[in-house]
């Protein structure tokens, strides 16, 4: 983006914010006339902002410099609506203005933290002390085994049995209904300015849509298998359910109970199940190359990019989910898939289960975060660490020039966070 474009003139920004409101000054203007003339010419008055039709203002807040939207989201509730919408963030992704970073949640000992990843550095957003709304045990318990969705500028932290609503423009968390169903390491994605959940446990297969304009859960489908662990994406309008533990059958009890906390019988599911949101049909589900674990995936520049781990070797693969693009040019069509350059990890990690990885999506990157396993990671408890692995690896993939390289190492007070992608 220009420096011109980022800029903005004061005066005229003055101006854009006053004119939401009318003007209490203005007077009406008539214009005499003539006693003998048959016609009479009508008052005149200013014409304001805030009197244009919403699709008219949405093409003028898409042109402001994204340093300047969280300041215009406050000049009234009408602007806030249009900010937040999804036809905001459509009209901005098609004129290619959309701003996109990396966001890292923790819960520390002294409140709730937020880091952001922008031009390759990592930037302290947030540092909230706890409220009685949103209690500090709130925050671990709800982070601990939370999945992240972002709609616009709005992060929604989905916990067990609560969601909270982060708000990186205003810097503020509010709460936000729970899911109907309690689950645990289920696949979560934002589409069409919903949130949709799938899997998280052998006693539903329901799927859930979330209205964040009315703040209610439904279930809109059944998901055609049960699964624990898996991993969500979306990409035109398509909910991606990817990987996990696939849960069914009465054998290896003792499997699932380990994994999920109910009975039934888990293997892994190395494939993805496509739900169209818009029609809610359920495509054809699809195999992920090579069999083996999703150890994590992601949307990014219209394609589903998985990593999968073979015993101790990584693959990285990418889908083609671009449903609404001719097939042209040698790009491949929807549904292809393609083995693409690994992560260039250090020679010491081993993909033995103490490494845990995950991947957002950043626009046309895909960012690959690595950390060592959690506290219930037996390989931590019992001190077999290998000497020398650097907790807080981040590697950044071009989708364009399909090129890896190293990002800023996390901070250490986000190493056991969660992350998301946000675009505004």
């Amino acid at each position: 983006m220009s420096s011109e474009r980022e800029s903005c003139n004061s005066r005229h920004f003055s101006w854009l914010m006053k004119s939401c409101f009318p003007n209490p000054h203005d007077t009406t203007i008539s214009i005499p006339t003539h006693k003998s003339a048959t016609l009479t010419t009508a008052a005149t008055t200013t014409t304001t902002i805030s009197s244009l039709p919403d699709d008219v203002v949405l093409e003028c807040l898409s042109l402001v410099p994204p340093s300047s939207l969280p300041s215009l989201s406050l000049v009234c509730r009408r602007w806030a609506r249009l900010l937040h919408s999804s036809d905001f963030s459509d009209l901005r992704r098609r004129r290619s203005l959309l701003h996109h970073s990396v966001f890292s949640l923790a819960a520390t000992d002294s409140g709730f933290c937020a880091a952001a990843l922008n031009d390759g550095v990592w930037k302290i957003a947030l540092f909230l002390p706890c409220y009685d709304a949103v209690s500090l045990d709130s925050f671990h318990s709800l982070l601990a085994h939370a999945r992240l969705s972002s709609i616009g500028p709005r992060i929604y932290i989905i916990g067990r049995n609560a969601m909270v609503r982060y708000d990186t423009w205003a810097g503020s968390v509010t709460p936000r209904s729970a899911m109907i169903f309690p689950r645990k390491k289920f696949a979560a994605a934002a589409a069409c300015g919903r949130i949709y959940i799938a899997g998280g446990g052998s006693r539903t297969a329901a799927v859930e849509e979330y209205d964040p304009e009315t703040d209610t859960w439904r279930v809109v489908s059944n998901a055609p298998r049960r699964r624990y662990g898996c991993i969500g994406a979306s990409v035109d309008g398509v909910f991606y359910i990817i990987g996990g533990l696939r849960i069914g059958g009465a054998e290896g009890s003792e499997l699932s109970r380990s994994a999920t906390g109910t009975e039934g019988h888990a293997v892994y599911a190395s494939s993805m199940d496509l739900f169209d949101v818009e029609a809610r049909v359920w495509l054809r589900s699809r195999a992920v190359p090579g069999g083996g674990c999703v150890v994590a995936a992601c949307a990014a520049a219209g394609h589903i990019y998985v990593l999968t781990s073979h015993a101790v070797e990584l693959s990285f693969w990418s889908f083609n989910a671009r449903r609404k693009v001719s097939n042209q040019g040698g790009n491949g069509g929807f549904g292809e898939w393609c083995r693409i350059k690994s992560p260039p990890l250090p020679a010491q990690v081993r993909v033995d289960g103490r490494m845990r990885f995950s991947c957002i999506g950043m626009g046309n990157k895909v960012v690959l975060i690595q950390v060592t396993g959690g506290i219930d990671d037996l390989s931590i408890r019992n001190g077999r660490v290998g000497r020398g692995i650097r907790e807080g690896l981040v590697l950044v993939y071009d989708c364009i020039t399909g090129d890896w390289s190293r990002g800023a190492d996390l901070p250490e007070v986000f190493r056991r966070a969660t992350y998301v992608g946000v675009e505004c």
